[in-house]
């Protein structure tokens, strides 16, 4: 539990900003499904980014390894997309 209390991370304003805009927006209009796919896409650009050096340093073939996490990420989110279209209420 020390592990979460020590850990210190920094996310620009103008970025949980945009974020809160654009969930807000979609909460608004009764986009419940959207709001959760872009909390989703700022949640894996924040892992990245905020992750970028250990990524990139802990395997010599840093490329693939970026490569392998932003394709995944994004078969997610269009899958997720592909279930949210063609589900029904």
């Amino acid at each position: 539990m020390d592990f979460f209390y020590s850990l210190e991370f920094a996310i620009p304003v103008c970025q949980i900003a945009l974020l809160l805009l654009m969930s807000t927006t979609a909460l608004l209009f009764g986009k419940i499904k959207l709001a959760l796919l872009i909390s989703y896409l700022f949640t894996l650009y924040w892992g990245y980014f905020l992750n970028r050096e250990i990524i990139v340093n802990s395997v010599n073939q840093g490329e693939y390894i970026i490569l392998i996490y932003f394709g995944f990420g994004i078969t997610v989110a269009v899958l997720a997309l592909i279930g949210f279209l063609f589900q029904h209420e």
